[in-house]
């Protein structure tokens, strides 16, 4: 299978808010390539947020803005390749909103969302978050919010469930955005 697992972090409740993004590629079934960066939102960071992922806005002071990790990040965006990632609608709307905040043409692409796939096949699972699902299939998380964990995480549980239920049982997850 050959797809890329995304994973944003926000400042805020704001979606165009993005300070962290990471994605994990997978080619063949193997994971070939991560890409992390922090991100200046140049934007305040709620609390909240910060509590959530740990990022403080000092962190991100000298951090590219979207359009400079955007330039580094889109090839993984046409619209025959896959995009995964766990709750997809949050990300594929952070990707989106900021795109549109810094007037950037919003790409076409195949997604997935691992949550929506480990609900269908681990109903008796206590929760579908993250943590929970790769706690029960053995996939390590290192540190839960850091993007980059939870990228290769996602990218980690797609790949589980490809061997254990095959190619076939996860096509009709695939939607175009």
């Amino acid at each position: 299978m050959n797809f890329v697992a995304i994973d944003f972090e926000t400042a805020t409740h704001q979606r165009a808010s993005a300070c962290s993004v990471a994605l994990t590629v997978v080619r063949n079934d193997q994971v070939v390539d991560e890409f992390y960066s922090l991100i200046n939102p140049e934007t305040s960071f709620n609390w909240r947020n910060i509590q959530v992922h740990g990022i403080h806005q000092r962190d991100v002071q000298t951090a590219p803005t979207f359009p400079a990790i955007w330039e580094i990040i889109k090839p993984f965006f046409k619209p025959h390749r896959l995009v995964i990632a766990h709750n997809n609608r949050f990300d594929n709307s952070v990707l989106k909103k900021s795109l549109e905040r810094y007037e950037l043409p919003v790409p076409h692409y195949q997604t997935l969302d691992t949550v929506k796939t480990a609900k269908k096949f681990y109903p008796e699972f206590p929760n579908h978050k993250l943590n929970t699902v790769s706690e029960r299939l053995g996939i390590t998380l290192e540190h839960h919010h850091n993007a980059l964990d939870d990228s290769l995480a996602c990218a980690n549980i797609l790949l589980a469930q490809q061997q254990q239920f095959g190619p076939a049982a996860l096509r009709s997850f695939i939607t175009n955005v």
